[in-house]
């Protein structure tokens, strides 16, 4: 139940040797290596609170939304794309990763639309088909969708609005290694044979390629939402 803050994941923007501790994230909708505690959000990259009490207070009056839904838990775990509202002060951020594969809370428009990759299918009970998404929550749907494409969801309801397929030609954010933050178009998908993890080639300023787990479809000419900094 407890982080060291000099072990913490390099993906957090906080300083390592002011205090021992840090809060650590409890099991929910995101793992550990690709979440960060809400808490840090708004704390040490809002600036709303000064200590954890005070976003507790916050957290407690229910101030705080997360893709539409209000959160308490200060360990609450919020992953890429996750969206984070205010309603009282008509603010809202989306969780980003920059060039150095650190979290970042680009400030939107609008919280109404999040973008998801599907990260595995499953049947359920009556033969429906369940797309198992990458922040750990689940959608029926047609078997019209495939592992590794994106879908946009309108936000609360959880609606899928749109379809971006994992092809060649469309637009791809790389959310891990280093060239994290990256965005460019597919250029080929390749399958591994072996235990050895597929692979797909992007072309952005420069082609390069990254494991197919870091590819997150974002747009077909371009992106479907607002990436801030990764445009």
């Amino acid at each position: 139940m407890h982080q060291k803050r000099l072990s913490a994941p390099t993906s957090w923007p906080i300083t390592r040797k002011t205090n021992v501790w840090v809060t650590r994230p409890s099991s929910g909708p995101n793992s550990k290596e690709n979440c960060i505690p809400l808490n840090i959000a708004l704390r040490d990259m809002l600036g709303l609170g000064q200590n954890t009490r005070e976003i507790k207070h916050i957290l407690n009056e229910g101030k705080v939304l997360v893709d539409g839904v209000i959160r308490k838990n200060h360990r609450f775990p919020i992953g890429i794309f996750s969206i984070v509202s205010i309603p009282s002060t008509k603010k809202c951020y989306r969780v980003l990763l920059d060039h150095k594969r650190r979290f970042i809370l680009h400030p939107i428009k609008s919280s109404d639309t999040k973008l998801c990759k599907i990260k595995n299918k499953t049947t359920v009970k009556g033969g429906a088909v369940q797309l198992n998404l990458h922040d750990g929550s689940n959608i029926i749907a047609s078997n019209d969708y495939k592992t590794g494409d994106s879908i946009l969801l309108k936000l609360p309801q959880r609606e899928i609005t749109k379809h971006l397929e994992c092809k060649p030609g469309n637009l791809a954010m790389v959310i891990g290694g280093k060239h994290s933050g990256e965005i460019g178009s597919i250029k080929e998908r390749k399958q591994v044979k072996s235990s050895k993890p597929n692979m797909v080639t992007v072309k952005g300023e420069k082609e390069f390629e990254v494991i197919e787990d870091y590819v997150f479809v974002v747009g077909i000419d371009k992106p479907e939402i607002d990436l801030g900094v990764a445009k």
